[in-house]
Formats: structure tokens, C-alpha cells, sequence
């Protein structure tokens, strides 16, 4: 299992200091809608040169027609991260257009697809898509599968029953981990790193209890020691 760090802070200054506090550490990098919206592509090369060997996952959620997913995804390639994310309710054909556009790029990043955001509870999601998180997270896995993508972000609750739908090796990134019981803050359905490791998650991301500690790079660490 892997650690991914967000990068959620105010200003660009903020989130660079933050970095190169846990420079040492083998972690990934999540860059946010904000952070990118705010910093741009520019952002990325800072990150690397702190340590190239951070690898960044871009989490931009794209949401679109089939044709302009794709050439977002596109673009994004060029940038040479390691990942970024679209959202499954595009459909199918949205996932497997941009899937497609990539065979054509020399380095493919990671694709995931979101399934149900960890900010939704049970009520919200059902005012939405009018069926349970577990039942229509897992079908939106299933189709993210059978469209060629790489993975799901899903809740830790979600892991194991998407990879028992899928394979054992389709991705399953986790955001809302609370490693060390800390708030749940707008997260609805957090989980703990051991219940992660039950679940058979891939990756967890890990924002809050890092940046707002007075030592990151101590937390970092602490979390990294029980991966």
C-alpha cells in the first residue's frame, strides 16, 4: 500500500514548504483541482525538483462529453504524471474514448475512475443516483474495468468488494483516511490504515492530519512504519 500525500493548502508557497519537509520519504504527490486551477502547470516541475523521484497524482476529476475527456486526458500525459483521475458517471463510452487517446502517448499515466465521493453519506448519494454507495460504487467499478481503466478512487469500504467484482489488481485509491483517529472533518466515510489493509487497498491519501501537524515529516513517517 502506498502513502499519497495532498497537497490542499492555500497557496502554492504553503504546499512547496510542506514537501520538502517529507522530501526523503516514497511517497506520491496529489495535486487538487485548486491547486492546479491556482498554480498551473508550472506547479508540477517544482514539486519534481525537490525530488524527481515524487511521483504526482493529478486529481482533476474530469467530467465531460466522451471527446473532450479525451483530449483533456491528452493533455495531461504531456504532462508526465504518474496518474489523474476521471469520473466513472461519464459513462463508458467517456472512459473507453479516453483510454483509447492514450495508447497513442509515450508514457501512460495511471487512469482511475471515481466511483462514489467519500464526502457523500448514504442520504445525499441516494438523493443523487438513486441507489445504495456499495451497490452503484461497485457497478461504476465494473464498468471503469470493462472500459480499460486502471482503477477506482471508492471508499475503503468499497475496496475489497470492487476487487472481488474486478481483479486483484485493479487500483483502488482511498481518500478520507484518518491514520491516527484525527476529525473526519467533510469526510463521511473515513476509515482507519488497518481497516485499509483489510480492505486490500492500493493507495490512501492522507491530507489533513500531515499538513496541519506541526511535524508533517513526523507523521509521514509514523504512517509509513505500519504500510
Amino acid at each position: 500500500m502506498k502513502l499519497c500525500v495532498a497537497l490542499d493548502l492555500p497557496s502554492a508557497k504553503e504546499n512547496l514548504e510542506l514537501v520538502e519537509k517529507i522530501k526523503e520519504y516514497d511517497v506520491w504527490l496529489k495535486v487538487g483541482l485548486r491547486a492546479f486551477i491556482r498554480d498551473g502547470y508550472n506547479f508540477l516541475g517544482e514539486l519534481k525538483k525537490i525530488n524527481p523521484n515524487f511521483k504526482i497524482f493529478l486529481d482533476l476529476k474530469l467530467h465531460d462529453i466522451p471527446n473532450t475527456m479525451a483530449d483533456a486526458a491528452q493533455e495531461i500525459a504531456q504532462f508526465g504524471v504518474d496518474m489523474f483521475n476521471v469520473h466513472a458517471s461519464a459513462g463508458k463510452v467517456a472512459m473507453r474514448t479516453v483510454m483509447k487517446r492514450l495508447e497513442s502517448c509515450q508514457k501512460q499515466p495511471i487512469v482511475l475512475a471515481v466511483t462514489a465521493l467519500t464526502s457523500f453519506d448514504e442520504a445525499n448519494f441516494q438523493a443523487v443516483y438513486n441507489q445504495d454507495i456499495a451497490s452503484k460504487a461497485t457497478q461504476f467499478a465494473k464498468d471503469a474495468y470493462e472500459s480499460g481503466i486502471h482503477g477506482v478512487v471508492c471508499s475503503a469500504f468499497e475496496s475489497q468488494e470492487i476487487k472481488n467484482n474486478t481483479c486483484a489488481d485493479f487500483v483502488t485509491l482511498c481518500p478520507g483516511i484518518r491514520p491516527f483517529g484525527e476529525d473526519s472533518g467533510d469526510q463521511k466515510r473515513v476509515a482507519t490504515i488497518p481497516f485499509a489493509q483489510e480492505n486490500s487497498v492500493d493507495f490512501i491519501v492522507v491530507g489533513r492530519p500531515i499538513y496541519e501537524s506541526t511535524e508533517p515529516a513526523n507523521i509521514v513517517k509514523r504512517i509509513l512504519d505500519i504500510l
